[in-house]
């Protein structure tokens, strides 16, 4: 009798899968130890990284490599590549689709949200034009069978994203159909989509698991990190240009070497009118002070200069050594 009630347990559990921690806690363990499990439990949320801090998501030259490499495969694995790297479904939810699916006119795709427990749900997502290309000509050839359009099971699915992975040179525990999911996720919160948008695409029932691709790091978070290292480049710029500015004008300080560069195109005889340009690239560095400074130098002292050279020559003409 024992046996069969052996046997029986056996059964039932490959039919319904095995019983859950938390019930094996709860017949095999003391209040206390199941109590502190789920506390650790809700302190330890999901993230974009694994335990060993690998990232779970593809980056956006990964997706790009990604979808390149799966112009080398079948018509049919190349947009089921294509639909899963651009519209961040489950591999499931694309499994499910059918030509009644794709709207050509309004250039999106719906999909059945899943995990909604019982619910029927539905989301579009906007599909890119390239995209729509392929399915129009794969819906036109001979070769296409009405129905579902990936008519193949969730392990085929998963082999066929697997194989393009391994074409494009992409390996890790991210380069996995869930992989082009969450990078699909970091893609859209990089590139300034509203979270809500995001939620709605992905099809998460609450806002909180969406905001975790805010979280992002690496080369995402370094590009973000490139615009405040050019900001401070340039004030830094800014600041020494103005310092080699302002030391000119101290008093006891010697007149610009532009203004005598300009006494000296007076003395050849260039007219004060032309004289007072400085060169372009010092120009350019010189607010409008220091040339209202330069320009009433110029005037002032170039003719003065002038008349101070005839006085020498005409002296040495009078009086000759």
């Amino acid at each position: 009798m024992k046996n069969k009630l052996k046997v029986c347990d056996t059964l039932s559990n490959s039919v319904s899968g095995p019983e859950p921690q938390a019930a094996r806690l709860s017949a095999d363990s003391p209040p206390s130890q199941l109590s502190a499990t789920a506390a650790r439990r809700a302190d330890t949320p999901w993230t974009i990284y694994n335990r060993e801090g690998q990232r779970k998501y593809l980056t956006s030259s990964e997706l790009e490599s990604f979808l390149a490499a799966a112009q080398e495969f079948k018509v049919s694995v190349r947009n089921f590549c294509w639909m899963m790297a651009v519209t961040g479904c489950r591999i499931s939810e694309a499994l499910s689709m059918t030509v009644n699916s794709i709207d050509f006119k309004a250039e999106n795709v719906v999909i059945k949200s899943l995990k909604k427990r019982g619910k029927t749900m539905f989301r579009s997502i906007p599909l890119p034009k390239q995209l729509l290309n392929y399915l129009k000509k794969w819906f036109k050839s001979e070769n296409f069978n009405a129905g579902r359009l990936w008519p193949w099971s969730r392990m085929t699915g998963y082999r066929r994203i697997c194989e393009v992975m391994g074409e494009a040179g992409i390996t890790g525990s991210y380069a996995t159909p869930k992989g082009l999911r969450h990078g699909f996720g970091v893609k859209a919160i990089q590139s300034n989509v509203p979270l809500t948008l995001v939620q709605k695409w992905l099809g998460h029932a609450d806002i909180k698991t969406t905001a975790i691709y805010t979280s992002a790091m690496g080369p995402e978070e370094r590009e973000i990190a490139s615009r405040m290292w050019r900001r401070s480049r340039k004030e830094s710029r800014r600041s020494s240009s103005h310092r080699k500015q302002t030391d000119w004008f101290p008093t006891g300080r010697p007149v610009p070497p532009v203004a005598l560069q300009a006494a000296s195109s007076c003395e050849d005889g260039a007219s004060p009118a032309t004289s007072d340009a400085a060169p372009d690239h010092l120009a350019a560095q010189q607010p409008t002070d220091i040339k209202r400074f330069l320009r009433t130098a110029i005037n002032s002292y170039c003719p003065l200069i002038q008349n101070w050279i005839f006085c020498l020559k005409f002296e040495r003409v009078v009086r000759p050594t």
